[in-house]
């Protein structure tokens, strides 16, 4: 509908130690993780991601206080904004600032003051994210913060990408300083980008899980299910009684 729809989250902090993981090694010659090290200090990364094209922009942190997130993430929404189309003209349904508010909303502008809106941006609800003066910017900017409840952090999808590219980064790697943390999620992310992915809801995994649920209630109404098809045979050891096996 033209609007833009970005997920904010901050990953981390990931320490520079001796990382658990799988790792590109010849068969038979696993990679060997020394049992004694120094920590090397610990990093963060802030990402924006796109789901619809699954562009990812990031940057590598020591630490991510409202100090350094909150000015990282005004460029990099003015950015989107400058590059991104114009608000629909007239407005459509859904592309409204009420279409997204409760009857009882709380918006610290009235309506009236508000320009289009442009980008809903998904974050967590944490309480570094409803500062006023970052909402206020976002606000007079057309942006529209959507949090995700308490216990739902799993509907930002800034988290589920925020672990493909660590895994990639770091897993069976040992980086000894911050610095190196910072550089290899920086490559990452690059590599990412080159050929990224986009995420929706639904989809083919989500047909599959809905099938396999049709499958395991259809057996006589009960919640239990087998992973194992089954089948009739008579036992040689029991009088011919057919069991399931």
């Amino acid at each position: 509908m033209g609007l833009h729809v970005w997920c904010q989250d901050e990953a981390g902090p990931y320490q520079a130690v001796p990382q658990p993981g799988a790792s590109w090694q010849p068969a038979g010659h696993p990679a060997r993780q020394p049992h004694e090290y120094i920590r090397g200090g610990t990093a963060k990364l802030l990402t924006l991601f796109r789901p619809a094209t699954g562009e990812v922009r990031a940057e590598q942190v020591g630490s991510a206080p409202n100090t350094v997130l909150h000015p990282w993430l005004m460029g990099e929404l003015a950015a989107i904004l400058a590059t991104g189309p114009p608000a629909p003209q007239p407005a459509l349904p859904g592309t409204r600032w009420i279409d997204w508010l409760l009857p009882d909303h709380d918006l610290p502008l009235p309506l009236d003051a508000l320009p289009p809106l442009r980008l809903l941006l998904v974050w967590d609800n944490l309480a570094g994210h409803h500062t006023p003066s970052m909402v206020h910017w976002c606000l007079e900017r057309g942006i529209l913060p959507l949090y995700t409840p308490i216990a739902g952090s799993w509907l930002n999808m800034a988290e589920s990408v925020q672990r493909i590219i660590v895994r990639r980064a770091l897993d069976g790697q040992h980086p000894e300083r911050a610095q190196q943390l910072m550089e290899w999620l920086a490559e990452a992310v690059r590599g990412w980008n080159t050929d990224p992915t986009p995420f929706v809801w639904g989809g083919r995994r989500a047909a599959r899980r809905q099938r396999a649920r049709e499958r395991r209630y259809a057996q006589g109404g009960s919640g239990a299910y087998t992973r194992r098809p089954l089948s009739r045979r008579t036992h040689p050891h029991r009088n011919g009684y057919a069991h399931a096996k």
